[in-house]
């Protein structure tokens, strides 16, 4: 469903935040756990969080680089203090992890992984508690490449899902590395397996990817999001059409061409119309961009000035170089309605000419549509070289936590509170895809509107199998339905706020409390 786009009008001076507007984050511990390595880990750094026990409070697996990769179970009790503690299975604790997602393979209702190392790749087999075991019998052969970024979707009538994994330098390439950008690999089923993967090329040194529906006309295409320090001559940001044989969009069908140190990749309809805008971060500053098509054309216009998100310089620290962004996750911090974003921040090393002393970015939407810098205010400005985080409910309380993955340095975590109203939306189907990827979520409620769609990929080297997480304000009461992937769209259902729901049907939903 397209709505009416909403015209805002931005203000260009600071905007004075009242204290009650601000989400209320306190520091909470977790196990020892650093990202460590050398150059091959420069990059990466990945968390991915789903709920590995059934127990439905999401549990962290981050990883490790050169240390080992560590599973931490979340123990959270009635008094909702976030508490994990590591226990860590022999098939999860694997050196040379980059990144990891979670997705439910199979569709038998426990999540599995896509492991993304310095080496073979991995998908492990959820077995439930928390265990799991290499997934025999797919066909999948891990390869040897430098992975660094993954995305998966269901195609029409596949009973598993399309993987794309993206690669970094060719390492065996001895011109390397500069100009030896690797290929993205993409796996599509063969009934119940996977055959050899198929190049798309050229590659550019793909650092995140995401497949997403952008048109919403029931196909997600692969944006790759590209690190120009590699590529050279003829790299830029890319888009997949996934035809019969995939094709890159070029200038004929609307793409414009854009270049930048690309690492991070977050989506999420901030303009009311329907279709997903793009956050991507980068070296220097980070780009937020608009979708600027008609729905059948995959144009996007620079929006990061006119919503305030460049985040191009510290502003902490005392370090005035430029900000390096990885990591960047959208989420309505405070519940009031509007997504916020959160950017983790960090030198990729010892490079002189960006800020070593680099605050991660917590950028508040206010309700002129701009973007104002919190993350000092509230006590999430971390200065360590961070990489990979995520935004989720933590403890079903209603509001979003905050995990971020640093190398050689301890992880962080905070703990949220929000006294405004929320929905919590998890999605189920029978047979393939039970997940619902692909799907878009819908509410409506005086005139306003909110759509969400699910996805596996983007951020950096790792991402969240939760549910969809929708801050609503004072509002007492929604509409909503959901568009399945198959383009099935489900009849509105009034709703009250405050809970955790799971949807279910077709057209007719089925709407449970969790």
């Amino acid at each position: 469903m397209r709505y009416d786009v909403t015209v805002l009008a931005f203000c260009l001076g600071t905007t004075a935040l009242a204290q009650d507007s601000l989400p209320n984050f306190t520091p909470r511990t977790l196990p020892a756990h650093q990202y460590t390595g050398g150059w091959e880990h420069f990059v990466g750094g990945g968390l991915a969080v789903f709920d590995c026990d059934g127990d439905q409070l999401p549990d962290l697996y981050a990883a490790g680089g050169s240390s080992p990769a560590q599973l931490m179970r979340n123990q959270t009790g009635a008094d909702g203090i976030l508490e994990f503690a590591a226990e860590t299975p022999e098939a999860l604790a694997l050196t040379g992890v980059i990144g990891a997602y979670p997705l439910d393979i199979d569709s038998d209702g426990l999540p599995d992984l896509m492991v993304l190392r310095d080496g073979p790749d991995q998908i492990l087999r959820g077995l439930g508690n928390c265990q799991f075991e290499p997934f025999d019998g797919l066909g999948f052969d891990g390869g040897g490449s430098w992975s660094t970024a993954f995305s998966a979707t269901w195609e029409a009538g596949q009973s598993l899902p399309t993987l794309a994994i993206g690669t970094y330098v060719d390492r065996s390439d001895p011109a390397g590395p500069f100009g030896t950008c690797d290929a993205t690999l993409l796996y599509r089923p063969d009934g119940n397996s996977y055959g050899p993967a198929q190049r798309l090329e050229p590659g550019f040194c793909a650092l995140s990817m995401l497949f997403s529906d952008w048109s919403r006309s029931g196909r997600a295409d692969l944006r790759v999001s590209n690190d120009r320090h590699y590529y050279l001559r003829g790299g830029q940001e890319q888009m997949w059409a996934m035809e019969a044989t995939p094709r890159l969009y070029s200038a004929e069908d609307g793409w414009r061409p854009y270049h930048l140190w690309g690492m991070g990749i977050a989506s999420r309809d901030l303009t009311g119309d329907g279709y997903a805008d793009v956050m991507l971060t980068s070296m220097g500053d980070q780009k937020l961009q608009y979708f600027d098509g008609d729905g059948a054309r995959p144009s996007y216009k620079d929006a990061t000035y006119e919503r305030g998100t460049t985040a191009h310089r510290p502003y902490t620290g005392g370090d005035g170089r430029p900000s390096t962004g990885w990591h960047a996750a959208f989420g309505d911090v405070n519940n009031d309605g509007l997504d916020d974003l959160f950017i983790a921040k960090g030198n990729v090393e010892q490079m002189p000419v960006a800020a070593m002393e680099d605050p991660n970015n917590l950028l508040l939407q206010q309700s002129d549509g701009r973007f104002v810098e919190v993350g000092d205010q509230v006590g999430v400005a971390g200065l360590a070289r961070s990489r990979g985080a995520a935004l989720v409910d933590l403890n079903r309380d209603g509001a979003l936590d905050l995990a971020v993955v640093n190398r050689r340095a301890k992880m962080e975590l905070y703990q949220n509170a929000s006294a405004n109203s929320y929905l919590s939306i998890d999605l189920q189907r029978d047979g393939a895809n039970r997940d619902a990827i692909g799907a878009h979520v819908e509410l409506r409620a005086e005139a306003k509107s909110w759509v969400q769609e699910r996805t596996i990929g983007g951020g950096h080297a790792g991402g969240a199998l939760s549910p969809l997480h929708f801050g609503l304000g004072d509002l007492d009461r929604v509409e909503l339905r959901v568009i399945w992937p198959d383009q099935t769209a489900s009849n509105w259902v009034e709703v009250t706020t405050r809970q955790a729901l799971v949807l279910s049907g077709g057209e007719t939903l089925t709407v449970t409390p969790r």
